[in-house]
């Protein structure tokens, strides 16, 4: 009976040695599977990272490759013995101007009604025209609502001018209006009067161009 109850115990011992041993032989496969799942995860995120650090780094050195293109391409354009309109660049006349200040005066990248204003005014007493009135809309909040973007537009910028001319005057007024630097759409055209004390009265609209953004941006990788 001794040997028996001897024999059971040491079974018993054995039998829980190997529950003891099979639980740790699973507490140690499950930590494997579970630690080498998060290892294999953080190796795919790390790799994503990478992978766009790489893309962002190659993007900004093609970038700064553009941007000094860029640079050179500018010098030569506003360094032309005459620029775009066949005038001297130096001067300070019609005609004169770099072609960047050319291209800024045809489209400016502001709503500016007053410099509108002006600029017409200029060139109509230039030809010798009687401007009665010059009017449109002189609104900061136009201004606000078109600010730079990463994809800018022409935006009309309406007016309505008159002048006191004669008929063969209407018909320079036009062409003089054609010829501007700043592209200008008629819209109408009244004439009233006669033909040596005409009133021509046009509605028409110019553009200009909010200045384009360069946003920077950050991005989270998942």
């Amino acid at each position: 009976m001794a040997r028996v109850s001897l024999k059971r115990i040491q079974i018993s011992k054995a039998n829980t040695s190997m529950v003891i041993s099979i639980a740790l032989a699973a507490f140690m496969l499950t930590f494997t599977i579970i630690a080498g799942q998060a290892l294999l995860g953080k190796r795919s995120y790390q790799n994503r990272v990478i992978g766009t650090k790489e893309k962002a780094v190659n993007q900004l050195q093609a970038n700064i490759k553009a941007t000094e293109s860029l640079a050179i391409s500018y010098k030569a354009f506003v360094s032309t013995s005459s620029n775009v309109l066949g005038g001297d660049p130096a001067s300070n006349n019609d005609r004169g101007g770099d072609n960047a200040k050319i291209i800024l005066d045809a489209l400016p990248s502001q709503y500016d009604f007053p410099a509108l204003a002006s600029s017409l005014e200029k060139i109509l007493g230039d030809n010798s025209f009687k401007v009665s009135t010059i009017s449109g809309s002189d609104d900061e909040l136009i201004q606000q609502k078109n600010s730079a973007t990463a994809t800018p537009v022409p935006v009309a910028i309406p007016f309505q001018l008159s002048v006191t001319t004669n008929l063969e005057g209407s018909k320079n007024l036009l062409s003089l209006l054609e010829r501007s630097i700043r592209p200008i759409q008629v819209g109408t055209l009244t004439l009233s009067g006669s033909n040596d004390q005409l009133s021509v009265t046009i509605s028409a609209q110019t553009y200009y161009q909010p200045g384009k953004s360069v946003n920077i941006e950050t991005k989270v990788i998942k």
